[in-house]
């Protein structure tokens, strides 16, 4: 039997892979403020939630881009 997989299959689980990971990876994104110094010379809230709502954003797309380069179901990669 062949060890690796055909160039499409190996593709649609890359995808696959990706697909999850964005969740995780735009979870650790947004808790990233939590960190952030606090106080007189920390960052303002303002800019804490446009970086969340710019992460949440950029997740949009990745998913978006993601989901567009992926072949469909039952079609030749």
């Amino acid at each position: 039997p062949p060890v690796f997989l055909e160039r499409g299959n190996y593709r649609n689980r890359r995808f696959k892979d990706a697909a999850r990971a964005v969740p995780f990876f735009g979870g650790v994104l947004v808790m990233l403020p939590m960190i952030w110094p606090q106080g007189g010379e920390g960052v303002s809230t303002v800019r804490a939630f446009l970086y969340i709502f710019g992460v949440w954003a950029i997740m949009i797309a990745v998913a978006f881009a993601l989901a567009r380069l992926q072949p469909k179901r039952g079609e030749a990669a």
